[in-house]
């Protein structure tokens, strides 16, 4: 029964330890220190006014102690000429009742000087606590500022330093977008290769001028494969024909009577170039 207790516990203690490792992840991640420490400048500011108000408050209650005091002092000034003058006058009684009263004025009189005595004394320490605690605040503001300054250059030098190692996330998108223009500007100029290369071998000329004849075009090939054999016949034989030395029929190198040379043959391609009998000149 205990075992069944102990395992759901140890679960929901690993539950609650996880999602509190994965909120503290996330809270480092959205914290700023700029703004946790202008908070935490403004905190002190606020609990500085409310010592300032305690200090405005217990000043207010000596000050009023010690009109009380003033008051009750002026009425025992009174109470004593009244017992003088009832006494020259010759009432003692109106004189005893005049002492009674001033008596027991007096006792409030000391029991406000008590009062006054632990406000003006409460009000020094306030006073004191206040100006430590404006001291701290002060402090704390230019340190404050100081390491918003230093945090603000060394995020600024940070962002700098992604931006040139092309690892910030802005860079990292630029940089993927460059890629992919890229990409897609080499697959457009293969697409335009292939195009050019399947229009020069005549496989696109289907889609334009309708179905393709083989026959047709194999003769069409054949046609001009024999017209270049034949203009290569041709230039042959004219530098044939160039280079061989011209001799004087009948005539050697003595001056002698030479047997002409037998004629040659002629080639296919000359016979080609005769004109044919009944041919058009």
């Amino acid at each position: 029964m205990y075992e069944g207790m102990i395992a759901p516990m140890g679960v929901m203690k690993r539950v609650s330890l996880v999602f509190k490792s994965k909120a503290n992840k996330a809270l480092d991640r959205m914290e700023d220190p700029r703004e946790t420490l202008d908070y935490s400048y403004q905190t002190q500011l606020e609990l500085l006014q409310k010592v300032r108000r305690g200090v405005a408050d217990v000043a207010t209650s000596r000050k009023r102690v010690e009109l009380q005091i003033n008051q009750l002092q002026q009425s025992s000034d009174k109470l004593d000429r009244q017992a003088r003058d009832s006494l020259s006058a010759g009432r003692e009684d109106l004189a005893r009742e005049a002492l009674v009263r001033k008596s027991g004025t007096t006792s409030q009189m000391n029991d406000l000087n008590v009062q006054y005595a632990s406000l003006q004394g409460e009000e020094e320490k306030l006073t004191n606590a206040s100006q430590r605690l404006q001291a701290k605040v002060d402090a704390f503001r230019t340190r404050k500022e100081t390491i918003k300054a230093t945090y603000t250059a060394a995020e600024a030098q940070t962002r700098i330093n992604e931006a040139f190692t092309g690892i910030s996330e802005e860079m990292g998108d630029v940089g993927m977008a460059i890629q992919r223009a890229e990409d897609k500007t080499e697959q457009m100029k293969a697409r335009a290769g292939a195009i050019d290369e399947l229009m020069a071998s005549g496989a696109l000329d289907d889609v334009v001028s309708g179905p393709r004849d083989d026959i047709q075009a194999e003769l069409d090939r054949m046609g001009a494969t024999h017209g270049v054999d034949h203009e290569l016949e041709r230039i042959k034989a004219e530098l044939d024909q160039g280079s061989a030395p011209r001799q004087i029929e009948g005539t050697g190198a003595a001056g002698e009577a030479q047997p002409a040379a037998p004629a040659q043959p002629a080639t296919a391609a000359q016979v080609a170039d005769q004109p044919r009998t009944g041919d058009p000149q």
